[in-house]
């Protein structure tokens, strides 16, 4: 009999103990005792503040566990400028939002303007006026499309930052013929996307000799003309 009382009174300890956790999950959940008081934006440098803040569409005094961070990162990268999202919570009161937005790589031109391009390839904005200090993509021939973006990106993110600010414009006439037109007049055959890190790693010391052509599109042999 002691033991039944025991198991009874263990029993009534746990359902009182269920009561006070759901009581108060209930009132963090419909009360404004945990509601979001501060939204924090990190990582804005192009895409303004408020074109972020429309989106989040976070009421007044909602509670912090009622909203939905999956539902606003999405609405967030929806804004082609944006790459990524990260939405947190951060008790008791503030939802930081995390942007990345995306950076250009390349642009080409068109009769609308410069379409501008980011290292995942995405064409994510039309500029009325060329991007200063952004390579200009030229194709020619048949390759044209995301082809010849997609090899003329896969250069440029390879490049040594001491080169790549001196690219003016990334020609590219097929997957195995990429070159780069220096803003200086000098030319860089750089050949396929292949073999990338070996010709980063070969194309600044051939840049200190003389000439005006130089060619790494083999890398253990490259030319200077």
């Amino acid at each position: 009999m002691p033991a039944a009382r025991g198991w009874h009174g263990y029993r009534l300890w746990t359902v009182a103990a269920v009561l006070v956790v759901s009581l108060v999950a209930v009132l963090a959940w419909f009360t404004p005792a945990l509601s979001v008081r501060t939204v924090q934006i990190d990582g804005l440098s192009v895409v303004p503040d408020e074109d972020v803040r429309d989106r989040l569409e976070i009421p007044e005094g909602r509670s912090m566990l009622r909203i939905d961070t999956t539902s606003i990162a999405q609405r967030v990268a929806a804004i082609p400028t944006v790459r990524s999202v990260r939405v947190q919570r951060q008790f008791p009161s503030t939802v930081l939002v995390t942007v990345v937005e995306r950076t250009p790589v390349v642009y080409y031109e068109a009769p609308d303007g410069a379409h501008v391009i980011d290292a995942d390839s995405v064409e994510f904005a039309i500029e009325p006026e060329n991007p200063i200090g952004v390579p200009k993509l030229i194709t020619e021939g048949s390759f044209t499309g995301p082809a010849a973006t997609q090899a003329a990106v896969q250069v440029l993110v390879t490049l040594p930052p001491a080169l790549s600010v001196q690219v003016g414009e990334v020609v590219a006439r097929s997957i195995s013929d990429v070159s780069l037109s220096l803003r200086d007049g000098r030319k860089v055959v750089w050949g396929g996307t292949g073999d990338g890190e070996r010709k980063a790693a070969v194309v600044l010391p051939l840049l200190t000799r003389e000439g005006t052509v130089f060619d790494v599109s083999s890398p253990n042999l490259v030319t200077v003309k």
